[in-house]
């Protein structure tokens, strides 16, 4: 991310790779405050083993791109609400990337932070047997939570209440 208030946001993307026991890391890489930070990251993310960087950035968002311009690791963005546009800036920033410098955008702030989880861990299944049996299960059961709900009667816990 790039700021550490990002992280309010960010955490749900952390909270689902623990999850599914994805092993992750969380930094704070600035494309304008620290730019050579941010380059030495992206151009050494393929030898430590990275396989899906999940960048959220704010403002001008410029993290997501300036990523997926110095590595070929998939990097996936999450537009942070951080200015006054709400996301807005963001994701137009993100989802504008140039040909031949792809960054999969997804959705503005939590949401799109806990999609940039899944759709990472789904990334990593496609050669991991073990997450891809995660990833059913988990997708089975929030199919069941909504199997469960009944059209027209009170949830459970407001029932007896007049």
């Amino acid at each position: 991310m790039g700021s550490r208030n990002d992280y309010a946001v960010m955490r749900k993307a952390v909270e689902i790779l623990t999850e599914f026991g994805v092993p992750h890391e969380v930094r704070v890489v600035s494309a304008h405050r620290t730019p050579d930070l941010l380059f030495e990251y992206a151009a050494t993310a393929a030898e430590r083993g990275l396989r899906v960087i999940i960048a959220g950035a704010g403002g001008a968002a410029h993290l997501p791109g300036m990523l997926a311009a110095k590595t070929v690791v998939p990097v996936l963005g999450v537009p942070i609400p951080a200015t006054a546009l709400q996301g807005m800036d963001s994701l137009l920033s993100i989802v504008q990337m140039p040909k031949g410098v792809p960054v999969g955008t997804l959705a503005i702030g939590a949401a799109g932070a806990a999609n940039a989880g899944l759709f990472a861990a789904e990334i990593l299944a496609t050669t991991d047997a073990a997450l891809r049996e995660k990833l059913v299960a988990w997708r089975a059961a929030r199919r069941d939570e909504v199997l469960e709900q009944v059209v027209g009667e009170e949830p459970a816990a407001e029932a007896g209440k007049a």
